[in-house]
């Protein structure tokens, strides 16, 4: 070691040796910088990195040992061989080359084979050097100093390159170069340690006639200049990719002009072409884009403008912004391209489903005003008909309550597709919401072409929607009115059609309606009528008859139904089946129910305690979650014992929900309150609602009763049901009864009590308190 630094310090310029060294300091950060941009960059690019830091290692070694040779001081003149100094600099860049190609994925063992072959490409390349000395002398190695200078310099190599691959980003480079630094200085001032030069007088003299200096200046200056240009390159590169992938990832396309061409554009843009990026380079923008205002699209704007490209690639819409930017040095345009295409498809989306359903696909309420305001201001210039059809299904509330809404759905679209199939073009069908449709028709002779429509409706239902076959089928209703006869606006339009529609469901449904002015009357009557409804209760206007109930074998009083009646204002007394409906379709059964109930206690606390009391209960009020609490709360209010009300109910109460309904009447029976199924043999009159719930007596309906001695049918099914009755052991009454006759033929059938006109008119609780025959319970 002190053979080494005695060579340094006395055989060597010490300003041309620290010119060396810093030569290789800054061709190792080049080298090593090019490692690293080869690492980055994509693989297409790599090998070209890898060529480039070979070039700038290869170099900076060389010339540091060219510069070194020239700071060697030995005695003699020394001159050089240009060929083999040339070789020598070929094969330190060939030697750096092969030790990249060597790294691979940077494991150990790679790193040592890259530090093997970069030791021998340097050894090779200082003894070539060596051997392009021109003296007068023999050249003497220490091979045992060049063998230890080799393993030094192949250690350091390979340290050099596990530190790269090593350690963190900001110090992998700098600790690789030092040790790289080290690893050449040891191989070269080693080496030259390991020389002798001993004068041959027998070789031709060297006359040097260049001078050193001149040498070393233009040797270091070259490989300075390389080697930093290299550095540079790096950075440069490595900036300038960034910026060109920030721009490739963005999701505009970019596109600079200059003179009217395209001189760059991104990949983005160019995926849009469906080209290249070189292949879009001299291009005018506007053979590939055209603005819609029609100016050319490199034009400057105040905004961003919409443009469609020249090619067929879709729907494709772009919103396309100019700036003016300095690029390259020079002034230059840019095209901000962005795609509108999803923007405007969902735009059109949102678009459509503000006009049309959801469900379905068919105009909304919104388009349908639409159109109809169109049809109606066509046909009040060219006075040709229109007509509206309001259509409700049938059915299908049961359907999308027993099979769910999925299936709901399902009949739903199976209705719309069969309306568009029974119209035409020009008409439209819409979906108003829930199993409301509307059709508008024009362009036909009116009523000829709705009734037409209207038969067509009809049948194709009857057709394809068979009960019988698919229990999810529906029937329809239609409703409908003509512009300009049943309404001259939308509104009124409108309305004529629903109020044929409710006449049509009202009549038995599955019909056809057409609107007229009595329509219209009974409707306005209906809806004052349900206006009078809600404060009737509050204006006293509701009272309480009450009928008896006998025993068929001796005509004692047994009960009392409470019957209600409305003494209107206008229209003077009004029976139940006049009110009782609206009061149900409109909810104010509710409150109605509970005032019966609380005042026919109330009354009934006042009679003789053998008397019963019944009223009825509608199937609306069950859906009171607080049904039990009310008539337990009546009860209460009025001392009424449990064991004396009796409540009637129809089996329609059993028909929705049946589950929670048998639940509520099971926690009003066990009180003691009586249940009575009411107008047995109508509706449903299905055995299982007499098995899944004890009912305390059965109801004949009046119409059955009635009927008793003309129709043998009728009387058959009284005798039923009062055998059923028996079975059952529950007590059967008779409704109806006006006549003796009627009378012994329910008698005669077993019935135990009757009602009906026969026994006495309804009357009021002052009559029942001071009737003689009533408080001693005969009828009156």
């Amino acid at each position: 070691m002190f053979r080494v630094f005695e060579c340094i310090w006395t055989q060597h310029d010490h300003v041309t040796t620290g010119l060396a060294a810093l030569i290789w300091i800054i061709g190792s950060l080049a080298f090593f910088l090019a490692l690293e941009r080869a690492q980055e960059c994509q693989h297409h690019r790599r090998a070209a990195w890898l060529a480039t830091g070979a070039l700038a290692g290869g170099l900076g070694v060389w010339a540091t040992h060219f510069v070194a040779m020239l700071a060697y001081k030995g005695g003699l003149p020394i001159g050089y061989s240009l060929a083999a100094t040339a070789l020598s600099a070929a094969i330190a860049i060939v030697g750096c080359w092969l030790a990249l190609r060597m790294l691979g994925a940077f494991s150990v063992g790679r790193c040592l084979l890259a530090g093997v072959v970069l030791t021998a490409a340097v050894g090779i390349m200082h003894f070539t050097g060596m051997a392009a000395l021109e003296v007068q002398a023999q050249i003497k190695y220490d091979w045992m100093m060049v063998t230890t200078s080799a393993l030094i310099a192949g250690a350091l190599f390979t340290l050099a390159f596990i530190l790269f691959n090593r350690l963190p980003r900001f110090w992998h480079i700098p600790s690789a170069a030092l040790a790289s630094v080290i690893g050449v200085c040891a191989l070269h001032f080693t080496g030259m340690s390991a020389t002798t030069l001993v004068f041959d007088p027998t070789l031709p003299a060297v006359e040097v006639s260049h001078s050193r200096t001149w040498l070393i200046g233009a040797t270091a200056g070259s490989t300075l200049i390389v080697v930093l240009l290299t550095g540079f390159a790096t950075l440069i590169d490595r900036y300038l990719t960034d910026l060109k992938g920030f721009a490739d990832a963005t999701l505009e396309g970019i596109v600079i002009l200059r003179e009217g061409r395209v001189v760059e554009a991104n990949d983005r843009f160019a995926e849009w072409m469906g080209m290249s990026g070189s292949d879009l380079v001299g291009l005018n923008p506007d053979s590939l884009l055209a603005a819609i205002d029609g100016c050319p699209i490199g034009d400057l704007r105040d905004d961003p403008v919409e443009a469609v490209p020249r090619a067929q690639l879709g729907e494709r819409v772009f919103e396309v912004g100019v700036h003016e930017i300095e690029y390259r040095g020079r002034p230059s345009k840019v095209l901000a391209v962005r795609d509108l295409t999803n923007a405007k498809a969902a735009q059109r989306q949102i678009e459509h489903l503000a006009r049309h359903d959801g469900l379905t696909g068919l105009p909304n309420r919104t388009l349908l005003k639409e159109r109809l305001d169109h049809a109606i201001a066509l046909s009040k210039r060219t006075g040709e008909p229109l007509a509206l059809l309001a259509l409700d299904l049938d059915r299908f509330k049961a359907v999308n309550d027993l099979f769910g809404h999925a299936e709901g759905d399902r009949v739903l679209i199976a209705v719309a597709s069969m309306l568009k199939r029974c119209v035409r073009g020009a008409d439209t069908v819409a979906r108003l919401g829930g199993d409301e449709f509307i059709i508008l028709q024009v362009g036909a002779p009116q009523p000829e072409g709705s009734h037409r429509l209207a038969n067509r409706i009809l049948q194709i239902f009857r057709t394809e929607m068979n009960p019988s076959v698919d229990p999810t089928a529906v029937g329809v209703s239609v409703g409908v009115a003509v512009f300009p006869q049943d309404g001259e606006d939308v509104a009124s339009l409108h309305h004529a059609a629903d109020i044929a529609l409710y006449r049509a469901k009202t009549s038995g449904k599955g019909t056809a309606t057409f609107f007229d002015r009595d329509m219209d009357i009974e409707a306005r009557q209906r809806r004052q009528l349900e206006s009078d409804l809600r404060h009737a209760i509050a204006r006293n206007q509701f009272s309480i008859a009450y009928q008896p109930l006998v025993s068929t074998e001796n005509e004692k009083v047994a009960g009392y139904e409470a019957l209600l009646r409305w003494k209107h204002p206008e229209r003077g007394d009004l029976l139940p089946d006049d009110f009782i409906p609206i009061a149900e379709e409109t909810g104010a059964i509710l409150p109605l129910g509970e005032w019966v109930l609380r005042q026919a206690c109330t009354d009934a606390a006042s009679w003789s305690e053998d008397l019963f009391l019944s009223v009825n209960i509608s199937a609306v009020q069950f859906q009171l979650a607080n049904l039990e609490d009310v008539i337990a709360s009546a009860l209460a209010a009025s001392g009424l014992a449990p064991a004396r009300l009796e409540l009637e109910i129809t089996e329609t109460a059993l028909m929705k929900d049946r589950n929670k309904t048998i639940k509520t009447l099971k926690a009003i029976k066990s009180k003691g309150v009586k249940i009575v199924m009411d107008d047995f043999g109508t509706g449903y009159s299905s055995l299982s609602n007499l098995q899944s719930f004890p009912f305390d007596k059965i109801k004949i309906d009046r119409s059955f009763v009635q009927s008793m001695q003309t129709d043998e049918a009728a009387r058959s099914i009284v005798r039923a049901i009062t055998g059923i009755g028996r079975s059952l052991a529950l007590p059967v009454v008779a409704e109806g009864v006006e006549t003796e006759a009627q009378r012994a033929i329910v008698m005669a059938e077993g019935c135990m009590q009757a009602q009906g006109y026969l026994f006495g008119m309804p009357g009021v609780v002052a009559d029942i308190n001071s009737s003689g025959p009533a408080a001693s319970g005969q009828a009156a």
